[in-house]
């Protein structure tokens, strides 16, 4: 690595002192030119002096919405310095997406391996997206479970013999759309009569041993839709009318 310019953003002092430690003995290409342990002393370490990387901790003063805000603006005025979040928050899963929308280069959360060199070198040659072994194994964890979902999908569409108008009908209904609502949307080439008739359809495919004599009405029918994963809860949006 080249020479570079550092500041690193901290408000528990132990810590501070231990990420310096790590940058001073694996990293002696990187100056710290400065430590904040506020907002308003990383503004005023800016105004000094630019640093090339921004090592952000998220948590400051308790008020973790902080470091994302420090990063949001950090990014529209200085596109070009490059920030690496350090944050214990390894359990807001929220807060790393919001710091991502914010234009990070990457998380390494203080958890497992730590902060090492290659993390500092892959965001200084320009890497997007960062990430240490902890965070890693939660978004390969939540990527599977993506992919998981969609398969199931897939298989329920395959097995219950749903076309993508049932699937549209079915993703509306549980939206809370009216029959009349759902024959304005674009492309939906069916009126009340007919969608009425494609529910009674549905209900024998998904009920196809009847429901222990109850009738199935269209809360009962959503549900059931829920529960086989033709329609994905985590995805209702509904199609331009």
């Amino acid at each position: 690595m080249k020479p570079f310019k550092i500041i690193i953003v901290e408000d528990v002092l132990l810590e501070l002192k231990g990420t310096e430690g790590i940058i001073k003995n694996d990293i002696p290409e990187a100056e710290i030119i400065g430590t904040a342990d506020s907002e308003v002393a990383y503004w005023k370490l800016m105004k000094q002096q630019l640093p090339d990387l921004v090592l952000l901790d998220l948590g400051l003063g308790g008020f973790t919405t902080v470091g994302v805000e420090i990063c949001r603006q950090t990014k529209e005025q200085y596109p070009k310095i490059k920030i690496l979040i350090f944050t214990g928050e390894i359990l807001n899963e929220k807060l790393w997406v919001d710091v991502l929308d914010a234009g990070c280069d990457g998380i390494i959360l203080k958890a497992g391996e730590l902060l090492t060199r290659g993390d500092i070198a892959s965001v200084m040659d320009g890497k997007r997206m960062v990430f240490n072994q902890p965070i890693l194994e939660k978004i390969v964890d939540r990527f599977r479970q993506s992919v998981g979902s969609q398969l199931m999908q897939q298989e329920s569409m395959v097995n219950y013999e749903i076309d993508e108008y049932d699937e549209r009908f079915l993703r509306h209904l549980a939206l809370g759309y009216t029959k009349e609502q759902i024959t304005n949307l674009r492309g939906m080439p069916f009126g009340v009569k007919s969608l009425e008739k494609r529910q009674n359809e549905l209900v024998g495919k998904l009920f196809p041993n009847g429901n222990g004599g109850v009738s199935v009405n269209a809360t009962r029918l959503v549900v059931k839709a829920c529960e086989l994963r033709i329609i994905d809860i985590d995805h209702l949006v509904p199609d331009e009318e």
